[in-house]
């Protein structure tokens, strides 16, 4: 039984996760960042939602990172533990629980961007689901994965398997994903 959605969705709102902001760019490990334009859109889709400026700077152990969007203006520490074999791991500091993350949050209806556990009252999106809708989506993400349209649905064209990918592995998620997908329309009443 799912539990009730009473719940604010976490992927409704918006999200900041610093090794994404790292990997496209956003952000530089050394140095500062000039102010640059963010957008948040939903997986898979162009449908742009929201969108802000970022810029940032990040010495040697300590960093900040200030976000302008939809009229908040918020700097974020930023902070650095080494790890046990060298180099080191960036973390936000929550303003709220002071907290390390790698991500922060700002739910439907928040004011600020804080870490998960500063916000009561929330929920992922799978938490809200029912058990069928959550096959439905592990399905499709399998076949995400595999290079393939999510919304491919039951029956439908598989995707080709990936250069990259061993055809065993490939036939393994294939029949996972064909498994969930069975799972959610036997429980949707859809005949398979």
């Amino acid at each position: 039984m799912p539990r009730p959605v009473c719940r604010a969705c976490l992927q409704d709102g918006l999200s900041l996760n610093l090794y994404d902001l790292i990997r496209v760019g956003l952000l530089v490990r050394t140095g500062w960042t000039a102010p640059r334009n963010i957008r948040w859109s939903q997986i898979g889709l162009d449908n742009e939602f929201a969108s802000g400026r970022i810029s940032a700077g990040m010495e040697r152990d300590t960093g900040w990172l200030q976000i302008e969007v939809a009229g908040l203006n918020q700097c974020l520490t930023l902070q650095r533990l080494p790890r046990h074999y060298g180099g080191g791991q960036w973390y936000f500091v929550c303003p709220v629980t002071s907290c390390l993350c790698s991500a922060v949050w700002m739910p439907p209806g928040g004011a600020m961007f804080a870490a998960r556990k500063a916000w009561q009252g929330v929920a992922y999106r799978s938490q809200l689901q029912r058990p069928f809708e959550r096959a439905l989506a592990q399905g499709h993400a399998m076949r995400r994965r595999l290079g393939g349209l999510a919304l491919a649905g039951y029956g439908r064209e598989d995707p080709p398997k990936p250069r990259w990918m061993r055809r065993r592995t490939y036939e393994r998620m294939l029949e996972l994903s064909r498994r969930y997908e069975r799972l959610a329309y036997r429980a949707a009443g859809f005949p398979t």
